[in-house]
């Protein structure tokens, strides 16, 4: 019995661990906008993320249309940037600093 609780319990934080390491981050988009989108669109994070509100940033990610989004708020940004594996990070950064958030991002 006790062989089979530490087991549950061993798999229980390896499935913990690995849900954490597969999700997106808001700090990594911050860094990512910054590294990569700042300069093309011409301004912060902070008037970024502020053009919509956090429900308009959920329907842009839930209808795939985060980079077509970020291409229309920043026409100059290459499509470089704008990789499928970048976007969810975009989308946690900018819902997270919405215009409702009440939140200011220092980049």
């Amino acid at each position: 019995m006790n062989k089979i609780v530490k087991i549950a319990l061993g798999a229980a934080v390896i499935l913990s661990l690995g849900a954490t390491v597969a999700s997106a981050d808001a700090a990594k988009g911050q860094k990512l906008y910054s590294k990569k989108l700042k300069k093309a669109c011409g301004f912060s994070g902070a008037v970024f993320a502020a053009k919509h509100t956090q429900d308009e940033w959920t329907a842009i990610e839930e209808n795939g249309k985060m980079a077509d989004e970020i291409k229309t708020l920043c026409p100059k940004v290459k499509d470089k940037a704008l990789k499928s594996k970048y976007l969810k990070d975009y989308y946690d950064f900018a819902h997270d600093f919405a215009s409702d958030s009440g939140n200011v991002p220092s980049c």
